[in-house]
């Protein structure tokens, strides 16, 4: 059903641009923390366990060994790896780019300033294994790593029944150079990282989406050990579209079809001002759907889906950036327009060719994008989630010197004397080892 923006009231606005809620209840929560429990006291033990109970694989080993993969790679279609390379060169080409320059500045005479920045020691890549593998966030994951310069890159997957990963999944993992695989998914997977046991040493960050469970390990774990990371909150998945009466009805409807299909917490929205295209999405809504072979999930989250009629772009553009979407596509008469007044998205789609689908796997940027209106404070995955800056600084005496009074009068103001004397001590053991060197 259509929504008229401007009739709405400011609490009925809001309303109409809620996020289904997240099932974030005491269970979940209670569930998790046996579950990370039992990994932290029992390690390996508990990964066998844990991965028979819910992935209902009798596992008699964790790692991946490298046969599996030249197996995996014999067995998979020209087509289909010539395919995943393709998506490989593309996010390289465009993370590659991403490399940091350390910024050296002489603040003043004798005072030196550097920003620094360094890969990440040992990183985890979660990929979920769903209804169907996930090679593109494989690569989403793997090749920032990889340009990164991250030492250990470590791979966690849910198997199948067979103890087995898909084989895309350990083709795309190759090309990225990850020989660390394990078999494991879910909330024991993500504690096995940050506590590490006795055959998967724990990592520094972890990355990647996953279902509840995850997600709840991810912040569990990050408030529990000691400088342990997570890459961002999680929550469904996403997408404004933006159109006008030129747009493509079809390409609309198809647009929000892409994400509609992922699951039914998925939220999606149109936001136009033409009543008439409206009108004509809906109706390709209801065509289309019929065609996935995911319809009924789609179904589901067409239900929290929202038609919003604003009276001109302008409106649009005010409405999109009080959601923050995860994805957000432009399709007006002038999108690059809209560009310089859009703010919170993890990632925008400018024009009627531009489908969500292609950043999702071979554009070059990047999947792991923020939700849950996180977009208004949260980056979109890059190269420097892979890395940490630090910055270095020296001084010479003169330096020093030129700064001392400065510092004096601020360590007075905090009362930190010993900060101050800190200074004033290495003036007068200049001053003295100088005068001694003149006698």
């Amino acid at each position: 059903m259509m929504i008229n923006w401007q009739t709405l009231s400011e609490q009925e606005q809001i309303a109409a641009l809620a996020r289904p809620a997240i099932a974030d209840n005491q269970s979940l929560s209670a569930q998790v923390a046996d579950i990370i429990s039992q990994v932290s006291t029992q390690g390996d033990n508990s990964l066998f366990e844990l991965t028979q109970r819910f992935d209902g694989a009798a596992l008699t080993k964790l790692a991946v060994r490298p046969d599996e993969i030249a197996t995996a790679k014999a067995a998979l279609s020209a087509k289909r790896q010539a395919a995943i390379e393709t998506a490989f060169n593309q996010i390289k080409c465009f993370h590659q780019a991403q490399m940091p320059q350390d910024i050296s500045v002489e603040t003043r005479p004798g005072v030196r300033c550097t920003l620094k920045t360094e890969a990440i020691e040992s990183v985890g890549l979660y990929i979920p294994a769903g209804s169907a593998p996930l090679p593109s966030t494989v690569l989403m994951l793997g090749v920032p790593a990889m340009i990164s310069g991250c030492e250990r890159k470590v791979l966690v997957c849910p198997p199948d029944s067979n103890g087995r990963l898909a084989n895309e999944v350990l083709v795309a993992a190759d090309l990225c150079g990850i020989t660390e695989i394990y078999t494991i998914g879910g909330a024991q997977a993500i504690a096995a990282l940050a506590f590490g046991t006795e055959s998967i040493p724990a990592v520094n960050k972890v990355f990647g989406p996953g279902n509840r469970f995850v997600t709840e390990a991810k912040k569990q774990l990050s408030q529990q050990v000691p400088g342990f990371a997570i890459d961002m909150p999680a929550g469904p998945s996403e997408v404004l579209v933006i159109a006008d009466g030129t747009a493509n009805p079809a390409f609309v409807a198809a647009d929000l079809l892409s994400q509609a299909e992922h699951g039914p917490d998925s939220q999606v929205i149109l936001v136009s001002d033409s009543e008439n295209l409206i009108k004509e999405v809906d109706a390709e809504l209801e065509k289309q759907v019929a065609l996935l072979s995911r319809r009924t999930i789609a179904r589901q989250a067409l239900k929290q889906s929202r038609l919003i009629l604003t009276p001109d772009l302008s409106e649009a553009v005010k409405v999109s950036n009080l959601y923050g979407p995860e994805h957000l596509i432009v399709q007006t008469a002038e999108s690059n327009k809209l560009l310089s007044q859009l703010r919170n998205a993890g990632s925008i789609f400018v024009g009627p060719y531009t489908p969500e689908s292609a950043g999702d796997y071979a554009s070059g940027t990047n999947h792991v994008l923020p939700t849950y209106g996180y977009s208004k404070v949260v980056s979109s995955l890059s190269l420097a989630d892979f890395s940490r800056r630090y910055t270095v600084q020296e001084l010479s005496r003169e330096g020093l010197a030129s700064l001392a009074q400065c510092i004096a009068e601020l360590t007075d103001a905090e009362g930190l004397d010993g900060h101050k004397r800190a200074v004033t001590i290495r003036l007068e053991d200049n001053d003295t080892k100088t005068q001694g060197a003149n006698l």
